[in-house]
């Protein structure tokens, strides 16, 4: 059971990822020591990581897609542990509701989307019929967050550590150099890497591999952000709610739906639903409050579909156990 310090600590983390241990003990009102200890234990107990959001384009040349599963009786659980070793599968869960699976997955190349979607996965033992939506555009991720529990000048504190990026999301990929491939790898890894630590994997001086992070930080290219089960933090239920909505209509849903504290993950998507909204709730009664007192009032909604998470096996390419990150590279 986390305490009211370790949020405190996760919650601004949320804010400024990288920043120094001074910076959060100022912030925190406790000391250095303190903070550092926190974190390793939170880190050892495997609960929490820092890790690096990449931009979509540095990993593939296309964008992400929502998969749902069905499964035959019985074979939901082993099939969701195969689908989960798959490279391209960034999120795997058994769930209830629309269907038994659910899947995020990011595959390298446009081309290599039909072989996934209509062969490979198809083809997993106990899989029995797949659905799939393109995301054509996210409007908020996982990176935005947060645990809303710090005040306004503990958050201003943070702030002077928080890299916010200058230029919208995406970049030229043929532009980037082989040090910073090498880089946008290391921060995926390890959102709080040094310069220090990554001047010597590069072979770098210091001061230009500081230089290097700044610039791939504030080009939006990798993103670093906290990695927490949310039913740690007090949020024991998550769902992948798909709403069809009018045409007209589903750039304001979307946008509200953004706005959300429950939302993860909001993306407009290309198939039989408009908008996806992947969202956390404290318990039922908030979830039916979400889905009967908040979406009520947006335009255009007309019918929405709802799968409820009962295990997250993969997050980010991370492997969870029972709520903390696997001892071992493997779904459990």
């Amino acid at each position: 059971m986390l305490t009211e310090p370790d949020l405190d600590l996760i919650a601004a983390l949320q804010i400024a990822p990288r920043a120094s241990v001074a910076t959060l003990a100022e912030a925190l009102d406790v000391s250095a020591s303190t903070v550092g200890r926190r974190l390793v234990r939170l880190e050892e107990q495997r609960i929490l990581r820092v890790i690096g959001q990449v931009e979509w384009t540095a990993r593939a040349r296309g964008n992400p897609r929502h998969v749902w599963v069905t499964t035959e009786p019985g074979a939901s659980g082993s099939a969701a542990k195969a689908l989960a070793r798959f490279p391209e599968v960034q999120l795997a869960a058994e769930t209830a509701g629309r269907s038994d699976v659910y899947l995020a997955v990011h595959v390298p190349d446009r081309a290599e989307a039909r072989e996934l979607l209509a062969e490979r996965i198809p083809g997993v033992p106990g899989v029995a019929g797949t659905h799939s939506e393109l995301v054509l555009r996210a409007l908020t991720r996982a990176d935005s967050w947060r645990l809303h529990r710090l005040t306004e000048d503990q958050q201003r504190i943070l702030s002077r550590e928080q890299v916010v990026p200058a230029a919208p999301d995406g970049f030229d990929a043929d532009e980037v150099g082989s040090d910073e491939r090498r880089l946008i790898g290391m921060l995926a890894g390890n959102g709080r890497i040094t310069a220090a630590e990554a001047g010597r994997s590069l072979g770098l001086s210091q001061s230009t591999a500081y230089r290097l992070i700044q610039s791939t930080l504030r080009r939006g290219i990798v993103r670093p952000r906290v990695e927490v089960e949310p039913a740690q933090l007090g949020y024991e239920l998550e769902a992948v709610i798909a709403l069809t909505i009018t045409p007209g209509a589903i750039q304001a849903v979307a946008r509200e739906l953004a706005r959300h504290p429950s939302a993860r993950y909001v993306s407009i998507v290309a198939g039989t639903a408009s908008v996806i909204h992947q969202g956390v709730f404290r318990n039922e009664d908030e979830m039916a409050d979400f889905l009967t007192r908040d979406l009520a009032p947006l335009p255009g909604i007309t019918a929405l579909q709802v799968s409820v998470v009962l295990r997250m096996l993969r997050r980010y390419w991370l492997y969870r156990e029972d709520g903390r990150f696997a001892v071992i590279d493997e779904p459990s």
